[in-house]
């Protein structure tokens, strides 16, 4: 029974995490839930190691059909994976306890700006160009990367936000650039866990495949829907992540 719960949360954290980002909160509760006496690392490590999969495919079923400027998005990505080891190696000695209070009130604020600006994100419109677009994307990469590493929940919808206020994206195409680099992030992270023994592969594997079948389904929709489906599902996520993240900053 437990491996079949978390088998579903993981189908439905891939659908979710494809479109938008946030597939870890619905993952990693569903693990702390089903397995309350593990070591929170290997829990943790275990949910990199299925969710990584599914964040791998979908990036994948993007790039089939979205025109991806990897000249542009390869910096970031580059910089994602040094920032999330930095921030995976921050953690073994130093607590992100400090982060947890402000969380809640940085997602206020995206979600009321996004519901103000109602043609936020429904037009490609790259507001830097050449090598200036580069730095931008690398500049996120290395910051949101580091993030992910050291605490990580909201790594995906802020990146898709950023990708749209600042950089001039459509959520479509902040979703895919935001995609890659998050997998990125928890590929770095994973091989942290990895190399510490933090990762049960005999719940890994299963939930890995449901993950893959979840991301591929998730960003079936968002190709075929557009940027009007990914700035609702976006809008929905964050408005679950300021409930669960203000749950565990103020009430646990």
């Amino acid at each position: 029974m437990e491996l079949f719960i978390v088998t579903a949360a993981s189908l439905l954290a891939g659908f979710v995490d494809a479109v938008v980002g946030g597939g870890g909160l619905i993952l990693v509760p569903a693990l702390f839930a089903v397995y309350p006496t593990a070591m929170p690392a290997t829990l943790l490590g275990t949910n990199k190691g299925a969710s990584v999969w599914g964040s791998a495919f979908a990036a994948w079923q993007y790039s089939r059909r979205v025109d991806i400027r990897w000249r542009v998005v390869l910096p970031g990505i580059a910089l994602a994976f040094s920032g999330s080891l930095l921030g995976a190696w921050l953690i073994t000695i130093v607590s992100p306890d400090f982060l947890r209070k402000g969380l809640p009130a940085i997602l206020l604020g995206i979600l009321l700006y996004t519901l103000a600006k109602k043609d936020l994100g429904h037009k490609h419109e790259p507001r830097f160009s050449g090598r200036l677009e580069m730095w931008a994307m690398a500049f996120v990469g290395l910051v949101i990367g580091f993030y992910d590493g050291f605490f990580g929940p909201g790594t995906g919808s802020f990146l898709v936000f950023i990708f749209v206020r600042w950089l001039g994206y459509d959520f479509l195409n902040a979703s895919v650039s935001a995609k890659l680099i998050n997998t990125t992030s928890n590929f770095a992270a994973l091989l942290l866990f990895v190399s510490k023994g933090f990762v049960w592969w005999h719940l890994a594997l299963p939930m890995a495949i449901a993950n893959v079948i979840g991301s591929l389904w998730g960003a079936r929709l968002a190709m075929k829907y557009g940027s009007g489906f990914v700035r609702v599902m976006f809008i929905v996520v964050v408005s679950v992540l300021i409930c669960k993240t203000s749950y565990d900053a103020y009430f646990k």
